[in-house]
């Protein structure tokens, strides 16, 4: 009998510790389920960001375009004789000069004597030309008498002198101007006023004739000639307005002429640009590639800070608080268009409302949690936290 009491009790034993193992067992995924829950909803976040919806402004139209600065019109000052000596320079790369100032003289010494030689040969045709005049008018004289003291044929004879020593004499007369002109293109002066570009006249030197000696920028005027696009060409036109940024300042000028014919080397069409005189700074200088804008209109522009844009993969991307959920962002690929100043435009149906986050997106992924302040909390922070500083330096 106490045997048998004794089993009764370790089965009973064995049943309760099997029932209390099971419902063990079940309770367990449920506390780990509740366990998760509650750590996700508990889960740190990412990244403390500010969010604000884009901007909308009126944005100039522009067309972006590359190209040489070069001269306006380019001066070239040779000699126009030969065999000549350089005695005098009076400029160099750099001067600035006037119209009709002296650039180089050359010698002249010999050309002083050929004048002379040919001043005497002028006089020497002059008396002839005045023995030839006299003869032919006597002859006229008898002739028109009809005295027969005169052969029509002694007659035609004076003529003809005379009219040979006058061709002679108009000769003399030219090669004398010659010479005369020679003289003065001994001392060779600027055709028109500018800024030196360079020089290849060296004292003492030989010229030739036709050699350049000089080359100057007519007025020192410096154009832009742009390369632009044959698609982006429309829009551009005589008097466009121009902007080039450089590190002294922004240059302007506008567009003079547009090249009728595009390049062959690369398609795009030239554009000739006038620049401005820049107020403050040196003039600019020939020979430089620089890059600028050519204003073709205005239009609204959606905006966001540069800072929003997230660069992956080759595309642009921006983050943006989920509507269902505030605490938690999105990954939105966007398209960007017109840059100002540290701004960027979002092109196609980017939703105008969304509150974009403002910077820190290389951190975030798609589904991050963020803590949100908005811009104005941010800049409130910003502006009090000087003053927090100085009170506690004043308390100290």
């Amino acid at each position: 009998m106490k045997k048998f009491l004794l089993f009764i009790l370790l089965i009973a034993a064995a049943a309760a510790a099997y029932l209390f193992y099971t419902r063990s067992q079940a309770a367990a995924p449920a506390e780990e389920a509740q366990a998760s829950t509650a750590e996700q909803s508990s889960a740190p976040s990412a990244l403390t960001v500010t969010v604000a919806a884009p901007q909308t402004d009126i944005w100039p139209e522009e067309v972006e375009a590359s190209g040489w600065t070069a001269a306006w019109q380019e001066v070239v000052i040779s000699s126009e004789l030969g065999n000549q000596r350089i005695e005098t320079l009076t400029a160099d790369v750099g001067d600035t000069v006037k119209q009709g100032d002296l650039l180089v003289e050359l010698s002249h010494a010999s050309l002083e004597n050929d004048i002379a030689e040919l001043e005497a040969s002028v006089e020497s045709a002059q008396a002839e030309l005045d023995l030839a005049t006299a003869d032919a008018d006597r002859a006229r004289q008898l002739d028109g008498a009809g005295s027969g003291a005169l052969s029509k044929q002694e007659a035609a004879e004076y003529y003809a002198t005379e009219r040979k020593s006058r061709a002679e004499l108009a000769s003399a007369q030219a090669q004398l101007a010659s010479s005369q002109l020679d003289l003065e293109h001994a001392r060779i002066n600027a055709a028109y006023g500018g800024v030196i570009s360079s020089r290849e006249a060296v004292m003492g030197d030989v010229v030739s004739e036709g050699e350049e000696l000089y080359r100057l920028i007519r007025d020192n005027r410096i154009e832009w000639q742009a390369e632009v696009p044959l698609r982006q060409l429309l829009p551009i036109k005589v008097g466009t307005p121009v902007s080039i940024p450089s590190p002294l300042g922004e240059v302007t000028g506008e567009v003079r002429r547009i090249a009728p014919a595009a390049s062959e080397e690369n398609g795009r069409v030239k554009v000739y640009v006038s620049l401005n005189e820049p107020e403050d700074g040196p003039d600019p200088k020939t020979g430089i590639m620089i890059s600028g804008s050519l204003v073709t209109g205005e239009s609204d522009a959606l905006h966001v800070p540069s800072s929003a844009i997230v660069l992956l993969d080759g595309f642009s991307y921006v983050f943006v608080l989920d509507p269902e959920d505030q605490t938690k962002v999105r990954r939105e690929r966007v398209e960007t268009g017109r840059r100002r100043d540290d701004r960027i435009e979002l092109l196609g149906d980017f939703d105008a409302n969304a509150q974009v986050v403002q910077a820190g997106g290389s951190f975030l992924s798609d589904g991050s949690t963020v803590t949100v302040t908005d811009v104005a909390e941010d800049a409130a922070e910003q502006a009090s936290a000087p003053n927090n500083a100085s009170g506690e330096e004043a308390g100290q």
